[in-house]
């Protein structure tokens, strides 16, 4: 890295260089006083490794704060990457000095904030677009509305179908972008009866629920949406099996959420990928329903509040996907 505004001597090979050229020069002087002064006096069979050892500890010492400062600046440096790495937009390091390391914090502080910068417009630009479908997606409603009497009942049912689903794209878009921009201390968290939640739920599907009584903190808006679309994936896979969810203590740190169905269940070289955004299992209809947001809204909003999310193997047949939530 040849950056011009840095000159000849503030180069940092050129500096380590002449510190270790210090150090010999140094422990060469060290090294003729001793025989000058100390070796022609006295006849010590042990004084030579003796004084070899000096000199050694002596350079040591005089390499090490010129050493350990590069090294904080490169651990500071590497702490901001893998801070940048692990979604922290905003991240950007201290420069320091005018060498080649100062150079480099400076090459990634560009790079971070054209990343930010990238991503921030990216949002914002599926948000304005999802804002801007609602219009004209209540026009065509409203026209499908206003001609009834006139469309075939399976056109018109088929295309409420497609608005609907629609409906349900733009939503769970708009979710999504909102939680990868919304910071967690800008979350709505309150200490919320959790059971409750879930049984309101539950009824609305005519779920099996079996639970203890838990409560946690987190936002309730948002952990209503990750347990309603873990009942829909298994109303609308489970092919009217009985859906069963049990809500109970899993450690002394966590909760357990499983939601079963009985359905033909998922291969296991698929469970990862049904979190992928717009991802279909193979062999499966868009008639099926669902836009491919579903499981993936469950892993954000269980990332959010610092737990997680599977899809397991269960007892029997079907699917079961579990979640681990922070008590």
């Amino acid at each position: 890295m040849n950056n011009p505004s840095v000159k000849w001597w503030q180069r940092l090979y050129v500096r380590i260089y002449l510190a270790v050229v210090a150090s010999l020069m140094m422990m060469g002087v060290l090294f003729a006083l001793w025989h000058i002064f100390v070796s022609t006096r006295f006849q010590n069979p042990y004084g030579l490794v003796i004084f070899d050892v000096l000199v050694a500890l002596a350079g040591a010492m005089g390499a090490y704060p010129i050493v350990r400062r590069l090294m904080r600046r490169l651990e500071r440096l590497q702490t901001s990457v893998d801070a940048l790495g692990a979604g922290q937009l905003s991240t950007r390091v201290a420069v320091e000095g005018n060498d080649e390391v100062a150079s480099l914090a400076n090459s990634f502080n560009r790079s971070a904030a054209r990343i930010e910068n990238l991503l921030v417009a990216q949002k914002n630009l599926l948000s304005n677009a999802s804002h801007e479908l609602r219009s004209p997606l209540t026009r065509i409603r409203m026209a499908i509305e206003l001609m009834q009497d006139r469309a075939q009942p399976e056109v018109r049912q088929e295309l409420m179908r497609s608005i609907g689903e629609l409906d349900q794209l733009i939503d769970e878009i708009l979710l999504a972008s909102r939680l990868d921009a919304i910071s967690e201390s800008a979350m709505t968290a309150e200490y919320l009866d959790f059971t409750a939640l879930v049984a309101e739920e539950c009824a609305a599907v005519d779920a099996q629920f079996e639970a203890q009584a838990i409560s946690l903190h987190g936002d309730a808006k948002l952990l209503r949406r990750m347990t309603r679309n873990l009942l829909e994936n298994a109303r609308r896979h489970g092919q009217g099996s009985p859906i069963n969810v049990t809500l109970k203590r899993h450690d002394e740190n966590f909760v357990r959420l499983d939601v079963l169905d009985q359905g033909p269940g998922i291969p296991e070289s698929e469970r990862e990928n049904i979190f992928d955004a717009f991802y279909r299992l193979p062999g499966a209809s868009e008639k099926d329903g669902g836009v491919g947001l579903g499981l993936g809204l469950v892993r954000q909003i269980a990332n959010a509040h610092h737990g997680n999310v599977q899809c397991i193997s269960p007892e029997f047949t079907g699917g079961c996907f579990r979640v681990l939530l922070p008590i």
